[in-house]
């Protein structure tokens, strides 16, 4: 390892590897917050291994997909009203299935 001399302190020259900058979703946040209060250890080691954003952005992916899935699976098994007679009984529907699908989400992936 190599270091700089500043005043009378050697730091080390740490450079970051991965330098991609994609933004985190909603998925990404909620994953860093529940590490952040259940596992403080292993996020610690995930920033320090640099593993931290390649995962937070795979369970991002991952959250999307199955979201959309299961929406898919809900509309298919228990369809939505009219859209056109029925504007706030779908949107009704539509918010039920998709609560329901993130609460799984937030089971299978988020909080594990």
């Amino acid at each position: 390892m190599t270091y700089r001399q500043a005043g009378d302190y050697r730091i080390p020259n740490i450079r970051l590897e991965n330098k991609e900058t994609r933004p985190l979703g909603k998925y990404g946040r909620m994953r860093r917050a529940f590490l952040e209060q259940n596992n403080p250890m292993l996020l610690n080691d995930m920033i320090l291994t640099e593993s931290l954003f390649p995962h937070l952005w795979e369970i991002e992916e991952t959250a999307k997909a199955r979201v959309e899935l299961l929406m898919n699976q809900y509309l298919k098994n228990n369809p939505a009203p009219e859209k056109e007679t029925d504007q706030l009984g779908w949107a009704r529907h539509m918010s039920s299935l998709k609560a329901q699908a993130e609460e799984i989400v937030m089971t299978e992936l988020i909080n594990s």
